[in-house]
């Protein structure tokens, strides 16, 4: 294997080399350089052949970078030199060539020539550096270098019912929307069946389609296709409300989730970035326009929805059910057994990978697992590198068709970004999201509203309500308190002293926290610890607030007991 801290040069020219032939041989007439006037039917299985031709072609290439040895230096300037002398002589003979562009050969073969020259270069080099025979000291100067140091010191660096109206209102969205899809289509296709008759063949005839010979049949074939049409989109509808109507429950219980966490302080979870919980312009602007934002997002969501999920329906309907049921117009199946070779293939390639994986290339002792065979397990990487690269290109496309399928499904969602974790603030529907939850947590923190209602209510109705607050802490309705009864009811006081004292919604509005937010700036309701000594200071301050609010408290219960 080749170690992270070695030149990889060598290995990145071939690999280059290697899928630039890939490139190449997508669309080239011939497969391989050795053939002519190879017929259609085997050309598929010398693409095939040709997919593990190329590699073991420039394979010595990459041996001779790796064992390490002036002679193998000496025959990889060989090799390299010969390739390179090889294609020179081949595109200043031949530049132009029919195939899709006269001077695409040669600008195909730009990188080809780029890696070939580099490889002519680096062995030469090599040769004159001389090799590293002591293989110990090559792997301990590798595992002394500070690659693996940095990349471990960078794992470990780690710095430490709300939406109700809107819910309703997003429901009532998913009705509207739902009946304006059915209105504005279904009758639309109820007067176009209605309307056809014999003519229909003969604007089929003009386009040239014939259904049939009959014209009545072809009327029937005709009608039969439009009823199938609206089949497909009022299914394609119904799917697209049912699925809005799982991401409205699934927002919901995020939603619910996302406010526990801002109650804990737990900031970073939705903001991605210290965030100081407090209302602002754009909190109040985009609180007041949540609702409606919300409102247009289903719509257009639910419309794009049933648009797709139709398109998907007659995929479904006319290119697979209908053929396969009158046994006709099988065009997918055709295009797909032309390419089974191709198919079968990549599907044996993949096979193979995980059994070695599995058998050869993983060993178990004393319950540890750990490589094995490490030679083989790089040459069948190597010689397998193009079919994954045609592997890779198959997940690609069915990446694309899963990002979209999944983007369409919670495009109507504002509580998730649709962006990437680290462009998510340009998303304007999370945008308004958690601008609205900087507002709605900053204004209904539930233990905030609590203390300010007990204290509201002891303003108002004075010690009689405050005997009551006692009397349910102490958990009793006796009037006569003895000393445990006391020391119980200090002891949750000192308890509700400290959740307010630490709680990062409320730290923003005492008197430190500004003028450490003056100097120092503090983000997320939580004070700055770049240092040992200001985070002594900030806990030495905060500590004395408890303090003296103890001593307030408890002189009133003293004077009450005596």
């Amino acid at each position: 294997m080749i170690l992270e801290t070695q030149a990889k040069g060598l290995a990145m020219a071939v690999f280059g080399l290697v899928f630039s032939k890939l490139a190449v041989l997508v669309i080239a007439a011939e497969p391989l350089p050795f053939s002519k006037d190879t017929p259609a039917e085997r050309k598929e299985y010398m693409k095939i052949v040709a997919i593990f031709y190329y590699p073991v072609l420039y394979y010595p290439l990459l041996v001779c970078g790796t064992l390490q040895l002036k002679a193998g230096y000496v025959f990889g300037t060989l090799l390299s030199f010969s390739h390179f002398g090889v294609l020179l002589w081949q595109k200043f003979d031949c530049p132009k060539t029919p195939e899709i562009y006269k001077f695409y050969s040669l600008l195909a073969a730009l990188p080809q020539l780029a890696c070939l020259a580099y490889l002519c270069v680096q062995f030469p080099l090599l040769f004159i550096k001389g090799p590293k025979t002591d293989e110990v000291r090559t792997i301990s100067d590798d595992l002394d270098s500070s690659y693996y140091t940095d990349y471990v010191k960078s794992l470990l660096k780690k710095r430490p019912s709300a939406l109700a109206v809107s819910a309703f209102v997003a429901f009532m969205t998913i009705y509207h929307t739902a009946l304006l899809l059915v209105v504005l289509v279904v009758p639309i296709l109820h007067i176009v069946r209605a309307g056809i008759d014999e003519n229909i063949a003969f604007l089929l005839l003009g386009f040239g389609i014939v259904l049939s010979d009959d014209r009545m049949e072809v009327v029937r074939i005709v009608t039969f296709y439009t009823w199938l049409l609206e089949v497909c989109y009022l299914c394609a509808m119904t799917l697209s409300c049912l699925v809005s109507l799982v991401m409205l429950m699934r927002s919901m219980v995020l939603h619910r989730s996302n406010l526990k966490g801002l109650y804990k302080g737990d900031v970073y979870n939705i903001y991605n970035s210290q965030k100081t919980i407090q209302p602002s312009r754009p909190g109040v602007v985009c609180w007041m326009g949540l609702m409606g934002y919300q409102a247009a997002i289903v719509s257009l969501g639910m419309a794009i929805q049933t648009l797709v999920f139709f398109i998907c329906f007659l995929f479904l309907v006319f290119l697979i059910i209908i053929p396969v049921f009158y046994g006709r117009n099988l065009i997918v199946f055709q295009m797909a057994g032309m390419a089974w070779p191709a198919w079968v293939t990549l599907i044996l390639v993949t096979l193979l990978q995980h059994i070695t994986a599995k058998f050869a290339f993983i060993k178990k002792e004393a319950g540890t697992r750990d490589l094995n065979n490490r030679d083989s397990l790089f040459l069948l990487t190597y010689l397998l590198f193009l079919v994954n690269v045609v592997v890779g290109l198959i997940v690609g496309i069915w990446r694309m068709v899963i990002t979209a399928l999944y983007n369409i499904i919670h495009l109507g969602r504002i509580d998730i970004s649709l962006l990437h974790r680290t462009s998510e603030s340009y998303d304007p529907a999370y945008s308004y999201y958690t601008n609205f939850l900087k507002v709605e947590v900053s204004q209904s923190h539930p233990v905030m509203k609590a203390f300010c209602g007990i204290l509201l209510d002891m303003m108002m109705e004075g010690g009689r309500v405050g005997q009551k607050i006692r009397d349910a802490e102490e958990g009793i309705q006796e009037k006569r308190q003895d000393k445990t009864s006391t020391a119980r009811r200090i002891r949750l006081r000192w308890q509700l002293l400290y959740t307010l004292v630490n709680n990062p919604s409320l730290l923003g509005s005492r008197k430190h926290f500004q003028t450490l937010q003056t100097t120092d700036g503090v983000l997320n309701g939580t004070p700055n610890r770049k240092s040992k000594k200001g985070s002594k200071k900030e806990e030495a301050k905060t500590t004395e607030e408890p303090v003296q609010t103890a001593e307030t408290t408890t002189k009133p219960e003293q004077t009450d007991e005596s």
